[in-house]
């Protein structure tokens, strides 16, 4: 048994990145750059007005003032206006600056009289103006390379004229969910079964990572049905089977994996929940064995199998989100081994959630992170803790 940091590392170690690909800018969403941008333009690419109002020159506008409107400039093509003193031009937000103005009186701060307005408030030189460049530098880095794709970010690339973007790889996964017990969901429940929901977690926190599940597999606790559904899936990258990795008479997968030729580098790790967890290698693909318990599933997926699914897409962070939080009630691991603590946290604190033990779905389903405590660690209520949000 290895420490869960070893186990991560040993992990890693193994894991390579995909070549990349070119995505149109939406279908990249969620994605990983496969190299650095740069801005291809300043924005604002020129000087333009921030409000309704009109376009003046600031030494004009003492309070009382009477300047004539020599003209209109809205938001599209510049009409090459010019500000004389005296003068000003009526402009709309996001319009270019006419030559000759310095500021903009928002249409608030006047009265309009004809083809005159009076200025009613202080005016300084600037007021109202975006300056070209003011948000961004022409050359300047606006994504760097291993840094996800959100929304905003697809707005800016496209505001610099990319239509496509290189990203990271594509990371197939299948999925084999191991045991006599398991039916699946619409079908009747014989005496002592359960419905398959691991499965359904698993796919989910696949999804969300990123990556793409390639195939979904049942299989019962026999070595011949275990091997068809490993040599089914072997096509993956990653294949991760759930169930049948302990000890027991009917836990058939490291062997089934040894028989076909895999090559075993871990196998249990010291976590709780999540012991019974296996990684190795069967030809090009990588297996994750998970225990069969949903939370042990889970969190074993967070800490070993996401890190993995990262790097292959290419990411530079591979850790989950963090967040400092009050505890709300004291914790004692009283375990030789690192215990993920699962609960709620939000308006700064974190509460634990429902029964602390791997098979407690329900509590799992209410929770939104993780707080790790080693061998023998306590906290006490109100202590400053850092969770990793799930």
């Amino acid at each position: 048994m290895i420490s869960e940091s070893d186990a991560r590392a040993k992990i890693l170690e193994t894991v390579r990145p995909l070549p990349s690909r070119q995505l149109s800018i939406l279908s990249a969403l969620g994605q990983f750059a496969a190299r650095d941008y740069f801005a291809r333009f300043p924005l604002p690419m020129f000087d333009n007005s921030a409000m309704d109002g009109y376009a003046v020159i600031a030494a004009d506008c003492r309070k009382g003032a009477r300047l004539r409107v020599v003209g209109e400039q809205p938001a599209g093509t510049d009409r090459k206006l010019y500000v004389a003193k005296g003068n000003v031009v009526r402009i709309f937000t996001g319009a270019s600056m006419p030559a000759g103005a310095d500021a903009v009186v928002m249409q608030e701060d006047v009265t309009r009289l004809e083809d005159e307005i009076v200025i009613n408030a202080e005016v300084e030189a600037g007021d109202f103006i975006r300056q070209r460049g003011c948000d961004l530098g022409e050359g300047q880095r606006i994504l760097a390379a291993g840094e996800g794709i959100a929304a905003a970010t697809a707005a800016l690339l496209v505001s610099q004229g990319f239509d496509e973007i290189g990203v990271g790889g594509e990371v197939p996964v299948a999925i084999i969910s191991t045991g006599d017990e398991l039916a699946n969901p619409g079908e009747k429940l014989q005496p002592g079964q359960i419905y398959d929901s691991n499965s359904t977690l698993l796919q989910a926190l696949v999804q969300r990572a990123g990556a793409v599940v390639a195939s979904k597999l049942q299989c019962r606790d026999e070595a011949d049905s275990l091997r068809k559904a490993f040599e089914g899936s072997s096509g993956n990258e990653i294949v991760i089977v759930t169930g049948g990795v302990s000890v027991g008479a009917h836990d058939l997968v490291q062997g089934t994996l040894r028989n076909l030729g895999a090559k075993i580098d871990i196998w249990r790790v010291a976590i709780k929940p999540g012991k019974p967890f296996l990684f190795g290698q069967l030809g090009n693909s990588l297996v994750f064995g998970l225990p069969g318990n949903p939370v042990s599933a889970f969190v074993t997926f967070l800490q070993f199998v996401r890190p993995a699914v990262l790097k292959m897409m290419g990411a530079a962070d591979l850790q989950l989100p963090k967040a400092s939080a009050r505890l709300t009630v004291d914790l004692n691991n009283e375990s030789d081994r690192a215990h993920y603590f699962r609960g709620r946290t939000g308006r700064g604190h974190f509460t634990p959630i429902g029964r602390q033990e791997s098979h407690a779905l329900f509590g799992l389903s209410q929770s939104n992170a993780l707080l790790r405590l080693g061998p023998g660690e306590m906290r006490k209520r109100d202590d400053l803790v850092e969770v990793e949000l799930c």
